[in-house]
């Protein structure tokens, strides 16, 4: 080691002087007892004090000491100097090896002993135990071999490093490389900050992830100085050269040069070698058999380790390349004990123990990694830095570099146009930033370049190009594929020029440098393609074709290459595997792809220690790339690998992030291979691997992926860097249609907390520009974005909506914002906030704004503009004439700003607020310019001055600042501090203010004086209408308003001011200061002093004054009014003539309301109204309250609603009604507590002769009204009480007590058959008019007999409606005049009868002389008791009819019964089975004369039995046997009856289904016989022409013929038609939906020309030809009925007739005078025609029925209804559905039915308004309506409340249908109510309207009339 340093004999003392700094610094870190040990080596006399080393002693003293110590020894005598020397080099620690070297080497080992001699054994040193010479003679070889070993590191690292910059084409300096300092965010997973903008690197592309802030650059040898024993960590993206910087700093290391002092051990370590190693090692296996084995054995490792472990500081350990780790470092959370070196480990728990200070402590590391595996070192990284991207300076330096521009003149032509090319492409030079990428672009560049050369220049290119690559092939690339290596200068320099410098012919268009990053990447494998000597001849055509063909030339040529290089890159992506070994990649391809530089070579120690070469690709974007083409052209990769690996990378990195080495560009690159530019190319590839089909399948990958993209652009999750990234992917697809489906679904696209780069701003104009016309908002929120990019920001064209808001954006931003501001000419909205703009920004921003004359909103909140900044904003208020509204919070301004803004009011006319709330929220807002310009009423401005700090002459310039302002609408001045002068200042200067709707003040006044100040104002300012003052509203604000007349004109009488003084605390003696403060001449109209302490006192002075006043309405409530009070304002109602309504609860002490009407005359006649509701009455306050109500002069309503009155109280009021005369309604709903009290009520009926109605119910509705004088018609209703015995026996003795009742309800009272029999014993001796209501009171079937059998013992008993199913009817009807011979009528339903009920039942019918009808259905019966019913019947000659429907009379046994009944009562008349109800009809000694079976599933078969018995009823003059199946077999025995059937002259055989010919055959074959017939009905039968010729034969017997819906032939019709005309007697005639041709209908027109006596005609939807003639056809049918004369029916509904047809229609209707019905449905009639056609009906004065639904009558048709219907009194039923009638129709139509006092139904749906509430009203002047259709209107809640009023007026309505209207839970609720009332009323439908479904089941519930199905 000496002879090597071999300083010669320099002087140890200038040796001393020349390292004294540096020794100076070392010996300050050493511990005291070293210094006191070197002190002691020097005399007594030098000044010395040990007192210094006194460790309580601060550390300055001991600073001075070593310095005084180096200073002595300096000039101290060689042989002390060097004693000291060697004194120091054995006792201090940590003395960097190059120094000690040196120090050791001018001192000597003489002189050792004296180091013992002066020294002190108490020296704390681990090798302490030996004497000094031995530890000396220890350490000395350990340095040795140290120094050895750090000398072959040297060597390895300058030899790697000569082999690594081989190919470089710009030197690397650490002085011009940049570092941007990080701060770590800790303690959460997402970081919520981005990284800010970097002064350099401008166009640095997106990092892998963002991890901490960005917070200062410095040069990278600066960023490493004071590394030494910490962690430092290294970022930069995959290409960034932090390998190449790695070696660079080993390089600078090894000559002494650097930040790492040369006498460090530098252990570089690559991770990618690191993966090899799956073994456990220990630390000195890792140093030696994987970094470098020491050239001597075991001892001089031994030593080296030795030295290594003592001193672990004087190690620097470079760990390159952790993303490419297969392990994952874990972080010590806490600090453990240290790690054994000796002890194999785990190559992964070796690197934690380094990191985390368990191995080595205090030596140096040194990491790199990408971006976002920062995270893994988060806690034990002391310094972290990212590498910055190259600038354009930078960029255009390497390009020159590249092209040799420093060359001749082609070479500068050249590089000049590469530089023009590569910053004319926005993604070239995103890629250019980045070393690897930037000579990858440069080699694109070239050949684009270079492409289109001609001649001898191609030929000498490519000889250059083969002798270049020889150079190349030693290139060493970057371990994770980064190309460090470029081509060197002036391997373009024998390009052949022309004497134009090349640029002309070597230029390529803009057109031609590629668009997406997947067509550079394209043009790169193209270029290196070409770079192939073997072939490279082979491609002369492809320098003169465009790129893209170009490129696909290349790709075919080299397809089968360019397969297995794919299949290779989609293996290791697979596999996370970018280095490959020679066995991985088959010969010929290694060979080509190093031929072409698609690979590159690099060494990698095996586990063994060997050296062998490996292989990568140049970048992992190559590889990503070939991974993408793989899976475009390859169908190894399925549709499922394609998806799983189609997925977006987001930019927020978080530590549970999955780990991989690559960029994730993947699916980037698929996307832009998706794009049909691209087919081409992937068709050629895709041969390499299969054959036919290639370009289908091509075609459909690229479908999956766009349908993949297309589906993200539908989704609504993704988060802002994901929905940036697929803006990148779908601008790579250069698919306009995803771009519009991107932005379809997002107005705004929203990003946030990521770094922007100008291509994530050209990727968002690509999508963005696809909006069209529509616009678009971007967000960009806390984003890193360089100012750079808002150059290329203009380009997204249809911007609507920008916003910026971070601290990042400055008056810099701002300023650069302003200059591209003015080319958004679409922006509405501008939002700058939460950013560090200033007033300089402010009025940069403001001058742009001024060009952007579309603007429509500002928001600048959350700045810093202060009041100068608020003025530049404000001045540009009138040159942007579609502004909407400015936003200015928070911005640190003063009240100036606020003045500011409201002078510009008047110069600005259109804005529209201003708002301030305490200099924190303040904004503007405007009104449009053609809002102003339009006839529309422009509304006034308004100003809200919020919380301000008032002080009296901040109010007074306030006040006249307001005083010159425009009209405003509303002033808000609320909040702030106020007080009693501030507030009379203002009111000062109030009647000045224009302000026209409303004045607020909350929180101005807190005193009854200040409440004084401000009722002043209603005298002193004309225009207040409203004030309101609240002073007690905690913990709300006080509240004051003052509201103007808003400009209204009232005339002087109309006047009306309202005074709100709620909550106030007024006692009554502030009355009077109030009533002084309103002067004379104040029109009060309300007065509101609810809430205060007035008391009854307050309350009597209150009484005193109003009448002298105009008011209107007075609100007292909550003033501790009590009953004293309450009788007060009773006398008041009585006697002030004005005081119309009381409203009163809880005794007063609640609410209290006045109501007065305007009109001062004394109207006797008007309704008064007092309400005392919620109150708990005593019977002394009932009396007291009445007395006084007694003395009312006016008709007066008493309404105790929701009060609680007991039965003393109810007593009280009973003894004082009689005298109430002007009582005319007493409401006591919800206030009956008992049946005692509800029966003490009923007893009204007795004591007063005025009452018409009482309706109680208990916690319900309950009226009692009176009449004027005396009631004429009196009803009562005691519903749903339970009523006992004794309550029963009071209630009828007060019924027979009281007078005449129309009806009588005692439902849901639980009476039970005891209580219904006490009531029924009694009926004959109450008086009741219409009916008695028992329903719901628990009836059995006992009580059923009991209440049928008033039938036989009550003679003005009408009817008996019972049902003991779900419903519980029991209905009493009584006759309504005086009508002994009434028919009465009994029906019993659902009541599960036995058979002693039903024989109770027959004993009741035949008892009862004048019971005519009998209903029985679904009572459970049987067929032998319905025998016995029938047996046990004894009927008179009164005859009775008797229905019992049953669900199984059906087939045989409804055969069965007919013939049982027949053998059992020789006294039925007609019977007959219709579907499952068998009818009977009773009548002694007239004989059989009808039997029918109609739809009861009889067969033909089953007949047998009844053929047996008609034979023995010769009398038999009808059989009807319709809607069976009878066959062939029931139509022969049916043929077989009809012979002995003498009298028969009614047959009807409607046929169910269509039958066969031969049963029409038989039929008129056995009617040949039977000549008796006269009536013949066979509809919906075939009619063979066999048949139709022989009935033909039976046609002139006949009366009646119906023929409806059969099937003939032409020629059978014909025959039929021909033979009616011989029917000369015929009265009835139907042929309904037939089919008649022309001959037919001309046959039939001359038929009826014949038959004179015919009644009734109906030719309703005749099938007949439709043609030019049918017109014709249909006049000359018309023109046939002329001479029938008798007509009572006609039907043609669906004839088509329209305006001709009616009018040939009005000129028969005169002479059928005895018309009865007419339909003429659908039969296109128009408004005017139906005019005519009512005006002619005049003459039909018998017309009953009258049918004109689906015709196109309107308003002119009803107008003419309302003129003819009440001249025809004999109508029943009017259908008009289905036409276009309006309001006015409908008017005009109420009118109508008014008059029509025999209607019994009418059908109103769809007519064509909802406006129907006139015609329902008119329904009450319809005594005997049955059935209203009002559906498909779409009428409202009106309709429905009218129609609930009526109901009572209509006791026969039967039926309502409201289905398909606009009905709510409201109306349905008073139809509920009206149904009460109307106990015949069976349906109401009420589908499709607006009630829920949980409303209809509610609503159902309570009635079961309500139907809300659609069945």
């Amino acid at each position: 080691m000496d002879e090597e340093l071999d300083h010669g004999d320099e002087n140890v003392n200038s040796v001393l002087a020349q390292e004294s700094s540096e020794l100076f610094h070392i010996l300050s870190r050493q511990s005291p007892a070293v210094i006191m040990k070197l002190c002691q080596m020097m005399p007594s006399g030098a000044g010395f004090n040990m007192g210094h080393l006194d460790p309580t002693n601060s550390t300055p003293p001991v600073t001075e000491l070593i310095g005084a110590m180096l200073e002595h020894f300096r000039v101290a005598s060689a042989a002390d100097c060097r004693n000291f020397l060697q004194s120091m080099c054995m006792l201090c620690e940590n003395i960097p090896m190059r120094l000690e070297s040196r120090l050791m080497s001018v001192a000597g080992y003489a002189n050792s002993s004296s180091v013992c001699e002066n020294s002190c054994p108490s020296v704390p040193n681990k090798e302490s135990s030996s004497p000094p010479s031995e530890q000396q003679l220890i350490k000395r070889p350990r340095i040795d071999h140290w120094e050895h070993y750090i000398d072959a590191v040297m060597g390895l690292l300058l030899r790697r490093w000569e082999h690594l910059s081989e190919g470089l084409v710009k030197e690397v300096q650490l002085e011009n490389v940049w570092v941007s300092l990080r701060t770590a965010n800790r303690g959460r997973d997402r970081p919520d900050q981005t990284p800010g903008p970097a002064d350099r690197g401008s166009r640095t592309p997106e990092p892998d992830g963002d991890f901490g802030s960005l917070e200062s650059k410095v040069t990278f040898e600066t960023f490493l100085q004071g590394c030494a024993g910490k962690v430092t960590v290294v970022v930069g993206q995959a290409g960034s050269g932090k390998t190449l910087l790695m070696s660079c700093l080993g390089q600078q290391w090894a000559r002494g040069l650097g930040p790492i002092p040369s006498s460090y051990l530098f252990v570089l370590l690559e991770f990618r070698q690191l993966n090899l190693l799956s073994g456990p090692l220990s630390l000195s296996e890792l140093l030696f058999r994987h970094y470098l084995p020491p050239n001597g054995g075991d001892i001089e490792k031994r030593a080296i380790v030795d030295y290594l472990l003592s001193n672990p500081e004087q190690s620097c350990w470079v760990l390159d390349g952790y993303d490419e780790f297969y392990s994952k470092l874990t972080r010590q959370e806490v600090q453990r004990e240290l790690l054994d070196p000796e002890s194999p480990l785990p190559v992964a728990d070796l690197i934690s123990g380094l990191l985390n200070r368990q191995l080595l402590p205090g030596c140096t590391v040194l990491v790199s990694c990408r971006i976002r595996d920062v995270m893994d070192l988060e806690g034990v990284s002391d310094k972290v830095g990212q590498l910055l991207g190259w600038d354009c300076h930078e960029i255009k330096d390497y390009v020159d570099n590249f092209f040799g521009v420093k060359g001749d003149s082609a070479n500068r032509a050249l590089g000049a146009q590469a530089v023009d090319l590569l910053f004319s492409s926005r993604h070239l030079l995103a890629m250019s930033c980045l070393p690897a990428l930037c000579n990858i672009c440069c080699i694109c560049l070239k050949h684009l370049l270079l492409k289109d050369k001609a001649g001898g220049a191609e030929g000498q290119s490519r000889k250059e190009d083969r002798g270049s690559e020889t150079r190349r092939k030693t290139t060493v690339k970057d371990p994770k594929g980064v190309q460090i290596a470029g081509e060197r200068r002036g391997e373009v320099e024998d390009i052949t020029m022309d004497g134009t410098n090349g640029r002309d012919q070597l230029h390529p268009t803009l057109a031609q440098i590629p668009t997406t990053f997947t067509q550079v990447y394209l043009t790169v494998v193209s270029a290196f393609l070409s770079l192939d000597p073997d072939k490279g001849d082979k491609t002369d055509k492809e320098k003169t074709t465009k790129p893209l063909q170009s490129t696909v030339q290349w790709l075919s040529q080299f397809r089968s290459e360019l397969c297995e290089l794919s299949q290779l890159a989609w293996r290791g992506l697979e596999e996370s595997k970018i280095i490959f070994l020679k066995e991985d990649i088959p010969q010929e391809v290694l060979e080509f792809s190093l031929r072409t530089r698609i690979l590159s070579q690099v060494e990698l120690r095996l586990e063994d220690g060997m050296l062998v070469n490996a292989y990568c690709f140049i970048h992992l974007t190559i590889q990503e790339f070939l991974a993408a083409l793989r899976i475009m052209t390859s169908n190894d990769v399925s549709d499922v690998q394609l998806k799983k690996r189609f997925s977006l990378r987001t930019r927020w990195t978080t530590k549970s992030d999955q780990r991989t080495v690559f960029t994730d560009s993947l699916y980037l690159y698929v996307c832009g291979l998706a794009s049909q530019h691209c087919t081409p190319a992937l068709v050629q590839l895709a041969r390499a691997s299969w054959g036919t089909g290639v370009q289908s399948w091509v075609q459909n990958r690229q479908a999956l992926v766009l349908k993949l993209l297309n589906n993200l652009c539908h989704s609504n999750t993704l988060t802002g860097p994901k929905i940036l990234e697929l803006c990148h992917c779908v601008q790579e697809s250069q698919d306009h249609q995803l771009a519009q489906k991107v932005v379809g679904t997002r107005p705004i696209l929203e990003l946030r907390n990521i770094r922007l780069l100008p291509n994530d701003m050209e990727a968002l104009a690509f999508v963005v520009n696809s909006v069209g016309d529509n616009g678009i908002g971007l967000d960009f929120g806390a984003c890193s974005m360089e100012l750079e990019c808002l150059d290329v920001l203009p380009r997204c064209q249809y911007i609507h909506y920008l916003s910026f808001r971070s601290r990042k954006y400055g008056d810099k931003f701002a300023e650069k914002l302003s200059s591209v501001l003015p080319e958004f000419t679409t922006l509405r909205k501008l939002e700058f906030c939460g950013s560090r703009l200033t007033a300089t920004g402010a009025a940069c921003l403001a001058s742009a704004l001024e060009k952007c004359l579309d603007i429509t909103e500002i928001n600048l909140s959350d700045n810093s503009l202060k009041d100068e900044g608020i003025k530049h904003i404000a001045d540009i208020f009138a040159k942007l004439p579609k502004l909407v509204s400015v936003m200015l919070s928070r911005n640190n301004s003063s009240l100036k700003a606020v003045d500011y803004l409201i002078g510009k009011m008047s110069s600005c006319l259109n804005i529209q607020h201003v708002h301030a709330d305490a200099m924190k929220d303040m904004r503007v807002t405007f009104t449009q310019n053609s809002d102003m310009n339009s006839h529309k009423t422009k509304s006034e401005p308004t100003i809200s001055l919020l919380n301000q700090k008032w002080s009296k002459p901040e109010m007074q310039r306030l006040a006249k600042s307001l005083a010159c302002c425009p009209a405003l609408s509303v002033l808000d001045l609320s909040g702030g501090q106020w007080d009693v002068e501030i507030l009379k200042t203002l009111t000062e200067f109030l009647p000045k203010f224009n302000v026209t709707h409303k004045i607020i003040l909350n929180d101005s006044c807190s005193s009854v004086e200040g409440l004084v100040v401000l009722t002043a104002l209603l005298s002193k300012c004309p225009a207040l209408m409203e004030l309101h003052i609240r002073l007690h509203s905690s913990p709300d604000p006080v509240q004051v308003s003052i509201v103007f007349s808003g400009g209204r004109e009232n005339p002087a009488n109309e006047i009306s001011k309202k005074l709100c003084l709620s909550c106030c605390g007024l006692l009554h003696a502030d009355l009077q200061r109030v009533w002084r403060s309103f002067g004379t001449s104040c029109d009060l109209t309300v007065l509101d002093l609810s809430s205060n302490c007035l008391g009854n006192k307050g309350l009597k002075k209150l009484l005193d004054v109003l009448p002298h006043r105009h008011i209107q309405e007075v609100n007292a409530s909550n003033n501790d009014i009590n009953m004293e009070g309450v009788v007060m304002l009773a006398g008041a109602l009585c006697s002030c003539h004005n005081l119309t309504e009381i409203h009163i609860s809880d005794g007063g002490r609640e609410q209290v309301i006045l109501k007065f009407r305007s009109d001062k005359s004394d109207d006797k006649q008007q309704l008064k109204m007092f309400r005392m509701s919620n109150s708990s009455l005593l019977p002394a306050d009932i009396t007291a309250l009445c007395r006084r109500l007694v003395q009312c002069p006016s008709h007066l309503e008493l309404d105790l609603s929701h009060s609680s009155l007991k039965d003393e109280v109810v007593k009280n009021l009973l003894k004082v009604l009689p005298k109430m005369m002007s009582l005319q309604r007493l409401n006591v709903s919800n206030s009956i507590v008992s049946t005692t009290g509800a029966l003490s009520l009923v007893s009204c009926l007795t004591v007063s002769q005025r009452v018409t109605s009482v309706e109680l119910r208990p916690q319900s509705e309950c009226f009692i009204h009176f009449d004027r004088v005396k009631a004429e018609h009196t009803s009562c209703r005691l519903t749903n009480f339970s009523l006992n015995s004794e309550n029963l026996e009071r209630l009828i003795e007060i019924l027979q007590q009281g007078p005449q009742l129309t009806d009588l309800d005692l439902s849901s009272n639980q009476l039970t058959d005891e209580g219904v029999k006490r009531l029924m014993d009694t009926l004959p001796r109450l008086k009741i008019n219409s009916f008695l209501n028992l329903s719901n009171n628990g009836l059995t079937q006992q009580g059923l007999l009991d209440v049928a059998n008033t039938l036989c013992t009550c003679d003005n008993i009408s009817g008996v409606e019972v049902s003991l199913g779900a419903e519980q009817r029991c209905l009493v009807w009584f006759r309504q005049y005086e009508d002994r011979d009434c028919e009465k009528t009994l029906s019993v339903r659902e009541s599960s009868l036995e058979i002693e009920h039903l024989v109770r039942l027959a004993e009741i019918v035949s008892d009862c002389p004048s019971l005519t009808k009998v209903e029985l259905k679904n009572n459970s019966l049987q067929s032998e008791w319905i025998e016995d019913f029938v047996k046990v019947l004894s009927i008179g000659q009164r005859g009775c009819r008797v229905s019992i429907e049953e669900s199984w009379i059906r087939a045989e046994n409804a055969i069965g019964l007919v013939c049982h009944c027949l053998d059992l009562c020789k006294n039925i008349q007609t019977i007959g089975v219709h579907h499952t109800t068998l009818h009977l009809s009773l009548m002694t000694s007239t004989g059989l004369t009808s039997v029918s079976l109609v739809d009861c599933a009889v067969e033909g078969h089953q007949l047998a039995p009844l053929r047996n018995i008609i034979h023995q009823f010769p009398s038999l003059t009808e059989l009807n046997f319709s809607h069976n199946s009878l066959g062939t077999e029931g139509t022969e025995s049916l043929c077989t009856v009809l012979s002995s059937l003498p009298k028969l002259s009614s047959l009807s055989i409607v046929s169910k289904e269509r039958e066969c010919r031969t049963v029409v055959e038989k039929l008129s074959e056995a009617l040949l016989q039977s000549t008796t017939v006269q009536c013949l009905n066979l509809s919906h039968h075939v009619i063979s022409d066999t048949a139709a010729q022989t009935m033909t034969r039976i046609f002139p017997c006949l009366r009646s013929l119906n023929l409806s819906h059969c099937v003939w032939s032409a020629a059978g019709g014909l025959q039929l038609v021909e033979a009616l005309g011989q029917c000369v007697g015929l009265e009835g005639l139907c042929l309904d939906s037939v089919q008649l041709d022309e001959n037919s209908i001309v046959r039939l027109a001359q038929a009826l020309r014949s038959i004179h006596a015919i009644r009734s005609l109906r030719l309703n939807k005749s099938d007949t030809v439709v043609g030019p003639s049918e017109a014709d056809i249909v006049l000359e049918l018309l023109a046939a009925m002329e001479g029938l004369t008798r007509m009572e029916e006609i039907e043609l509904e669906g004839w088509r007739m329209a305006d001709g047809g009616v009018e040939q229609l009005t000129r028969l209707l005169p002479i059928w005078t005895e018309l009865r019905r007419i339909r003429l449905s659908k039969n296109l009639i128009s408004d005017q025609s139906g005019d005519k056609l009512l005006e002619a009906l005049i003459s039909c004065s018998h017309l009953q029925e009258l049918y004109l639904c689906s015709n196109r009558l309107g308003d002119l048709t009803a107008a003419r209804m309302a003129l003819v219907l009440p001249l025809m009194k004999h109508i029943t039923v009017l259908e008009i559905s289905e036409n276009n009638i309006g309001h006015e129709g409908s008017e005009s139509l109420s009118k109508a039915i008014m008059c029509m006092k025999n209607l019994t139904k009418i059908q109103l749906t769809s007519v064509g308004t909802p406006k129907l509430c006139a015609v329902a009203a008119s329904l009450a002047h319809c005594p005997l309506i049955q059935d209203v259709g009002l559906g498909w209107n779409n009428c409202g809640d009106d309709v429905a409340l009218e129609l609930a009023r009526v109901l009572p007026f209509c006791q026969r309505m039967t039926r309502i249908d409201l289905e398909s209207n606009n009905v709510s839970v409201a109306g349905v609720e008073a139809l509920v109510r009206a149904l009460q009332l109307c106990p015949a009323l069976q349906l109401i439908r009420l589908w499709r309207n607006k009630v829920s479904s949980s409303d209809a089941q509610r609503l159902s519930l309570r009635d079961r009339r309500l139907n809300f199905s659609f069945t």
